[in-house]
Order: C-alpha cells, then sequence, then structure tokens
C-alpha cells in the first residue's frame, strides 16, 4: 500500500501535494471512525462447510435365530438389545443430525467492495476539505484515490476473516464426525455381542 500511495504523490500536481499529505493524515485518523458509524448491512454471507470425510459407519445389524426363535421373540430380542447397546455406549442411532456431512453458516458481512466505495466517498469529502479554493476538484480526486487503498484494504482484512471462519468450522466438523465415527462403531459392537449372548448370530 505504500508504493501506491508514493506512486499517487508522484503524479499529484506540486501545488497540492501538502494538502495531500494532510489529508491523508486525517484520513488515516478519521476513515477508521467514519466506517464504524455506518448502518450495519442487511446482506448476510452463507458459508457452507463441506465435509471430507468418508460416511459414518453404518449401525445396522444383520442376524438371524439358531434357536428357533419366534418373530416375536426376534422382535423382543432386537429391542432389548438396542437399549442396552445405547445405555452401554451413551448412542443412540435413532437420534437426529448424529453426522451432519456439512454445516451452514450464516455471518453477517456487507456487500463485497463496501470498504473501498466508503473509502473513496471519506477520501473525496476529506480531499476537497482540505484542497485550496482553486483545487477542490482536483482534492477529491487525491482524496478518493487515498480513500479507496484504504477501503480495499478493509475489504481484504474482512475477507481473511470470514476464511478463518471457514477453517475453523472445517476443523470442528471434522473433530465431530471421527467422533461419532468411533461411538456408532462402539454401539455396534455393543449391540451384536448382546444378540449373539441371546442364540443369534450376526453379521
Amino acid at each position: 500500500m505504500l508504493q501506491k500511495i508514493k506512486k499517487m504523490h508522484a503524479q499529484v500536481p506540486t501545488t497540492l501535494r501538502r494538502n495531500y499529505f494532510t489529508m491523508l493524515m486525517l484520513a488515516t485518523i478519521i476513515f477508521p471512525g467514519f466506517t464504524a458509524c455506518m448502518p450495519p448491512s442487511a446482506s448476510y454471507a452463507e458459508m457452507e462447510v463441506e465435509s471430507v470425510q468418508p460416511p459414518p459407519p453404518s449401525t445396522e445389524v444383520f442376524f438371524y435365530p439358531n434357536r428357533g426363535q419366534s418373530q416375536e421373540q426376534q422382535d423382543r430380542d432386537s429391542y432389548e438389545c438396542y437399549l442396552w447397546g445405547v445405555k452401554q455406549t451413551g448412542f443412540d442411532p435413532s437420534a437426529a443430525n448424529l453426522a451432519p456431512h456439512h454445516k451452514v453458516v450464516v455471518v453477517p458481512e456487507p456487500p463485497p467492495g463496501t470498504g473501498t466505495a466508503v473509502g473513496a466517498v471519506t477520501g473525496a469529502i476529506l480531499g476537497a476539505a482540505v484542497a485550496s479554493h482553486h483545487n477542490t476538484a482536483e482534492g477529491a480526486l487525491v482524496g478518493a484515490m487515498a480513500g479507496a487503498i484504504f477501503g480495499t484494504a478493509a475489504d481484504a482484512a474482512r475477507q481473511e476473516r470470514s476464511d478463518r471462519i471457514q477453517e475453523y468450522y472445517n476443523r470442528q466438523s471434522g473433530q465431530r464426525f471421527a467422533e461419532t465415527e468411533r461411538r456408532a462403531e462402539e454401539y455396534r459392537r455393543a449391540l451384536s455381542a448382546c444378540l449373539e449372548g441371546r442364540g443369534y448370530t450376526v453379521r
């Protein structure tokens, strides 16, 4: 950004350079406060965080009776083993949203380019204010250019923040997925052990 300011300074007429530096100093002080006073935008950025992990293990257990158990007995045994498996592992496969494949995070954000636009307007106002009576237009132009630089930097910082949020939820989603996968496998083993103990072959 410093190089841009130097290049812009070289293009400014000598009569405006003193006013330009005055305006630039004012911009560094006033611009952050000016943008902070802007009303919040109604725009929202929806970020969908995709999970890259494979699907969770199946909690289904297939079994058949070895002792001629009736269908009614099979239903009762499978239900009681289901309850026992949940109690032993704390994992209930019937619960909703056990392992979401994605999570949508809605983060309030101003429209892209807002920082640049506000910076240009603020810079133009300051440039016109500090320019001489005969050079108001030139001062406004220089101010707009300087303000745009500050605004672009603000937009870049906002985008970096959004990227950090997405990275955070990616990590959180992966950790939750791995934990759900582990608990689901524990439940399946517990259910299988219960059914085998009641005279069923499990596969």
